[in-house]
């Protein structure tokens, strides 16, 4: 049985208390697909609720109802890009306009998988090894120094996008090709064979972990939020061991300056070790999304669980950084 420590009791009551909410979604980054759904997921549940919720799709569209006086708060659902970058963050912080989840550090640092790597080593927190690559820096060398298997992926980007599993040296050329079509630096690690796992944070408490088991290969894009044979299991290990990865997710979500709430991905070798891999600040939330399956776990419904992300735009909400 895993036990998980109790929320605090919801903080708000009445919905009119949040005041106008927008829902941003969609944007421009490769992530764009995945986000109309979670925006409309999420607007929905918040009209359920009773709160007053209406989305708009992007930043410039997110400016003009600001300016226009029809925002209270935000309620970020817009995955990757400038939604996850720092630079809505920072906009919302400018403006002095409440909003959800990690601020402008947790959200830019994590969005950058190096980064995240290097604040984690620094802390003592396993995570595979590592080359970070430049443009046209030595991939060869790299993979040598490294050892196959390996993953190749871009930095800057989430939701499985660019990233390739390499075996052997014949499939390093395709699977740079593919990384530096998405921009900025290239991120090699070593492939750690094993259960490919999941933590999702909310305000400051790690909810049951989940066990991805795709039906074929790996978790790509494909089996995130195409295939329906993906299997989730909830809790992902027994005690101990499950409290052990919560932990460490925790850990790792705070000493990158995540905050509010999150997920954390982790792989555990054959041996029982625990390896991060990166932190995403603004998860999906579509039908296939993973925070939901951890959030129902725990006795949370979409419909609360989408109020109590709403409730990390609050001030001095707990897990989130001041």
């Amino acid at each position: 049985m895993t036990h998980i420590p109790a929320l605090l009791p919801k903080r708000l009551r009445a919905a009119a208390d949040f005041g106008r909410v927008v829902v941003l979604f969609g944007g421009e980054s490769s992530e764009r697909s995945v986000s109309i759904e979670s925006g409309r997921n999420v607007t929905e549940a918040l009209i359920r609720s009773g709160v007053q919720a209406y989305s708009v799709d992007g930043v410039p569209a997110l400016i003009e109802c600001i300016q226009s006086g029809a925002c209270d708060r935000v309620f970020n659902i817009m995955h990757g890009g400038a939604g996850e970058n720092g630079v809505v963050q920072g906009l919302l912080e400018s403006l002095r306009v409440p909003y959800t989840g990690s601020r402008v550090l947790g959200a830019a640092l994590t969005l950058d998988k190096i980064r995240t790597k290097q604040v984690w080593l620094s802390q003592g927190l396993p995570t595979p090894r590592f080359e970070r690559l430049s443009l046209g820096e030595d991939v060869t060398g790299a993979a040598k120094r490294i050892g196959y298997p390996l993953i190749v992926k871009p930095s800057l980007e989430g939701s499985s996008v660019g990233i390739s599993r390499v075996f052997d040296a014949s499939q390093l050329p395709a699977a740079t090709d593919l990384a530096q079509r998405y921009g900025g630096e290239l991120l090699m690690e070593t492939l750690i064979e094993g259960g490919e796992y999941t933590v999702a944070i909310l305000s400051g408490t790690a909810l049951p972990s989940i066990q991805i088991v795709p039906a074929v290969g790996y978790y790509d894009y494909h089996a995130k939020y195409l295939a329906d044979d993906t299997q989730y299991v909830c809790p992902g290990l027994v005690e101990p061991h499950d409290a052990d990865m919560r932990a460490l997710a925790l850990n790792a979500f705070h000493a990158s300056g995540a905050s509010g709430w999150g997920r954390v991905d982790v792989m555990r070798d054959v041996h029982g070790k625990n390896w991060l891999l990166e932190v995403n600040t603004t998860p999906g939330m579509t039908s296939h999304s993973l925070v939901p399956k951890a959030a129902l776990q725990a006795g949370i419904s979409f419909d609360e669980l989408v109020w109590r992300i709403l409730e990390t735009s609050l001030p001095n909400a707990q897990g989130r950084s001041s």
